[in-house]
């Protein structure tokens, strides 16, 4: 899963241009139950400066009301000149943290500022560098990040229209757009005389993306439909049809081609190396992207070793079950390669197809939601809806995602799941995505912070820590199976095995990239020989590591460190564990790096001792 929603732990995404005087009150976002005052006060401006920095996070947390209402008609700037103001506001917010006693906290307080050091610490260290810095990303442009993929889809899955303010607040993020792709094409001008450009595959996959988009009429575009027909159903008058065409013909489409001219100009210039060993300073960047996803400090060799182990752990594991449903000839990888081709797996590549593969998911969260109240005492509503990935972006997508539910409870959790070709997706493999994306995993994380807003402060839904996020998700999984889901499906638990194992062969394929200096097409195979999965599914995930350095290893080295930290206090507490309470203080910290993880689990220990 890799979440659309903006991470925010380096202090701000991107930086947008205030709405109001810097003094904006902030009525929707407190510190919550933060006890010292003096640091209260202070998150509650750094929230304040976090959301008018990137008022799409605003929208996505619903925060973009009352005086914050200016932020629902703007986009990020993506702008070189943004870049640096965003280092710099971190780096300041450090400087101003620090003016508070650390040793004066106690509890909560403590987690929150530790966390907030953290996450302005990288930004700083990645300010070091004069590429990427949001989830690593190296390329200002790429098959899963830019506004030509990114806008239309945020604008219509989390930009709600409710009335004509809303509907006004769309046209001017659609005015907006074109000044963002002019800005990433600046930086992708100025990054590639630098020699940071995409690969030759992925500036391939670009070109078809941006083809694509400039290829349809006006009229067609999502920009457009999904305006006109949702101020429609909400009753809103006004000529939004002429108004929304006319900005992409004129404003955007324009845009789209200056972008489209600058990265056709890039082919055949660029390589076929996917690493970003190759850039300057490139074996510095990964060092500080491992720490960007992991927040460990675990050296490239160290999660390259993990993966390896891991995966021959879980392969004799799956060995087992594989001859027990009459699978024996060859690896575990080519067991599960011919498990995947069974026809009896597979979903028609149709209409009819994809609803039943999404008719089965709503299924799998069904059957979890009785199971929930042995994992957790927070009773949480979690409401879920799952989408097929928008047909125009699913071309360079993730195979699955999730947007979060919006805090205010306005919109709920949204789980996505790239249906461009089904036969990714074998029906023993989609219980465990389920449980990842929805529950246990991501959809319930975002619950928390929606249904207990009023337990935690507001700068901790603003921070999402990758390592914590999915490998709370992975963690997730095998809760499912530790509560029974697969009692009576082996091929689901073996669906179940393979995901984990598939996370485990992230951690050795990453680090083969951007550390050993492999070759795409040796990634493709070592993982296609290791997991089993489609060489298609194979290929889009190579990619995608490939353009976000470093991300793919916060699963397992997240997930590695909850189940210590599980163990550390089963241990402690014997016969006084609970499942449920390490489950809720886990999720409960809103999510924090793993360095202050510990910190938290041992107080849980001591006030459950």
């Amino acid at each position: 899963m890799q979440t659309s929603r903006r991470q925010l732990l380096l202090g701000a995404a991107s930086v947008g241009l205030a709405v109001t005087a810097p003094g904006l009150a902030l009525a929707a976002a407190s510190a919550g139950p933060i006890a010292n005052p003096r640091l209260a006060s202070l998150l509650d401006r750094f929230v304040e400066e976090m959301l008018v920095d990137s008022p799409e996070t605003a929208t996505s947390l619903g925060l973009d009301t009352g005086p914050q209402a200016g932020l629902k008609r703007q986009l990020s700037d993506a702008s070189a000149a943004g870049r640096r103001v965003t280092v710099t506001a971190a780096a300041g917010r450090r400087r101003r943290l620090a003016a508070i006693d650390r040793a004066s906290l106690t509890g909560r307080d403590v987690t929150v500022y530790d966390t907030v050091d953290y996450a302005q610490g990288l930004t700083a260290e990645g300010g070091a560098f004069s590429y990427g810095l949001d989830y690593a990303n190296p390329y200002v442009v790429s098959q899963q990040n830019g506004a030509v993929s990114g806008v239309p889809e945020f604008l219509n899955s989390q930009h709600l229209i409710a009335g004509k303010d809303d509907a006004e607040a769309y046209l001017d993020r659609m005015a907006a757009m074109a000044r963002v792709l002019d800005q990433e094409t600046d930086r992708v001008r100025q990054d590639s005389s630098a020699g940071v450009a995409p690969p030759d595959f992925i500036l391939k996959t670009v070109v078809g993306q941006l083809k694509a988009a400039r290829d349809q009429a006006a009229a067609a575009t999502r920009l457009v439909t999904s305006l006109v027909e949702r101020a429609k159903a909400a009753g809103v008058a006004g000529d939004y049809q002429a108004r929304a065409e006319k900005l992409v013909a004129q404003s955007i489409f324009p845009a789209i081609d200056r972008q489209r001219a600058v990265i056709e100009g890039l082919q055949g210039k660029t390589g076929h190396d996917g690493g970003v060993w190759k850039f300057k300073e490139g074996e510095a960047y990964y060092a500080w992207a491992l720490k960007l996803s992991t927040t460990t400090a675990m050296t490239a060799d160290e999660i390259h070793q993990m993966g390896l182990d891991q995966g021959a752990a879980i392969d004799a594991e799956m060995d087992g079950l594989l001859k027990g449903q009459g699978y024996t000839q060859g690896s575990v990888g080519e067991r599960m390669s011919a498990l995947t081709r069974d026809p009896s797996q597979l979903y028609p590549n149709s209409p009819e197809g994809r609803a039943a593969l999404i008719a089965y998911l709503n299924g799998s969260i069904a059957a979890i939601r009785p199971l929930m109240p042995s994992l957790s005492r927070m009773g949480l509503k979690a409401e879920v809806e799952v989408k097929a990935v928008p047909k125009e972006i699913e071309a360079g997508a993730a195979l699955g995602y999730m947007n979060f539910a919006s805090l205010d409870g306005s919109r709920p959790a949204i789980y996505y799941v790239n249906l461009q070709d089904t036969g990714n997706w074998p029906r023993y493999s989609l219980t465990s995505l389920t449980m990842h994306e929805a529950l246990p995993g991501h959809a319930w994380q975002g619950a928390y912070l929606a249904e207990r807003r009023n337990e935690i402060p507001t700068i901790s839904a603003l921070m999402g820590f990758n390592a914590f996020v999915e490998g709370w998700a992975l963690y997730a999984e095998q809760l499912a199976d530790e509560a029974g889901l697969y009692r009576d499906d082996p091929l689901g638990r073996l669906g179940y095995l393979q995901a984990q194992r598939f996370r485990a062969s992230r951690l050795v394929i990453d680090t083969g990239l951007h550390h050993k200096r492999w070759s795409r097409e040796k990634a493709v195979e070592t993982m296609v020989a290791a997991t089993g999965r489609s060489v298609g599914a194979v290929t889009s995930e190579v990619d995608r590591y490939c353009a976000s350095p470093g991300q793919a290893c916060g699963y397992k080295v997240g997930h590695t460190e909850i189940l210590r930290l599980r163990q550390m206090a089963r241990t402690a507490l014997g016969a006084k564990f609970d499942l449920r309470d390490f489950n809720d203080a886990t999720v409960s910290t809103g999510g924090v790096p793993l360095a202050v993880l510990k910190s938290v689990i041992e107080r849980y220990v001591a006030a459950a001792g």
